[in-house]
Parts: C-alpha cells; structure tokens; sequence
C-alpha cells in the first residue's frame, strides 16, 4: 500500500467518517480472508462495494477471469478516480444503493458474488435496509453476500434475507475485522 493511499483514506475519512468508517485501508489479512471465500472459477459477474483505495480490489482484480463482469461502487470522488487509474478495465460507479439499476445498465442479470466494504452500521437505517434489499435483488438464487464489519451488529438484519454460513473473526487488521459469509435466502 503506497503511503499516498493512506493519506487519501485518512483525509476522507476526517472529511467523512461516516462514510469511510476507518483512518486505514483494509488490511491485506482481512482482504485475503475475504477473497478466498469465493469459488473463482465459477463467477461470472461480481461487485464490490465501498470499493475506497482497492485493498480488496486489487485481490478480486487478481482473481478474477477476463471474461468476468467486475462492478466496483465508491461514492468518494477521489477515490472513486485513484479507482478509474489503477483498474481501467474495470465497471466503477458512485453509488451502491442504486446496485439493481446499474446493473441493469451494464446488462448483468445477476451476480455470483458481492463483496462489502460499507460500514453498514454507520449509516442510517433507511439506507441500510435499502442497501441490504439491492445485495439481495442482485444476487442469483443462492448467490453468496461477502462483507466486513468491525462488530456484529448487522448479524440480524443480514439473517433476515440471508443464510449467515460463517463469520470469521480478523484480528490483523485495525481495527480487528468480522468477515461474515451469507447466503442468499430462497424467495419467500
């Protein structure tokens, strides 16, 4: 991680804590106890939300077949440019809460796979549900949520539309990071 992106995390951060909701990007523990969560051979469309600097990113971007459909979603312009430079090639839009239409734009049915970078708990809860309601919309049947929070609030919520197959606690991150792993719910 260039020092520059430290930098660029911890003035948005102070201009916007809860948007950002750390001083530091993800740590590449938490960024690999993510990414190793998915079948990559199989995906063919995923995004990535509260995408910031691309600590995530730059392991999704690795992984990831050229034939699959890559979203990111960050509202932070900055970011979202450093983003547009560093992953040309990939789909890099500004808002998560409008998944389901953006996808819809880019002709992508369904996603395999959604990975989260959005402090959930920070936001409120009109926003979260929103949020949660477009992961699920977006999701093939039995397509699988992948995100990281710093406490176990939203472990109720996310239940509500999802099988919480896992939460995996990382400690080498600051702070020290829950990585749940959900399945989507059948529809009722």
């Amino acid at each position: 991680m260039k020092s520059n992106e430290y930098l660029l995390f911890l003035r948005s951060f102070v201009h916007s804590p809860k948007n950002v909701g750390s001083i530091i990007p993800s740590s590449r523990f938490l960024a690999k106890a993510m990414v190793r969560q998915a079948a990559w051979q199989e995906i063919k469309a995923v995004a990535e939300l509260g995408s910031g600097t691309g600590a995530i990113t730059q392991y999704i971007d690795e992984r990831a077949s050229e034939d699959t459909k890559v979203l990111l979603f960050e509202m932070n312009t900055t970011m979202r440019n450093n983003l547009q430079q560093n992953y040309p090639d990939l789909s890099i839009h500004p808002n998560a809460a409008v998944l389901v239409e953006t996808m819809k734009q880019q002709n992508i049915q369904q996603l395999d796979y959604i990975f989260s970078c959005l402090p959930f708990f920070n936001f409120e809860s009109e926003l979260r549900e929103t949020l949660v309601e477009q992961i699920y919309q977006a999701l093939k049947p039995g397509g699988i949520f992948i995100a990281f929070q710093y406490s176990l609030q939203m472990k109720k919520q996310l239940a509500e539309k999802f099988v919480i197959e896992k939460i995996e606690f990382v400690p080498l991150n600051i702070p020290p990071a829950f990585v749940y792993v959900c399945r989507k719910k059948e529809d009722n």
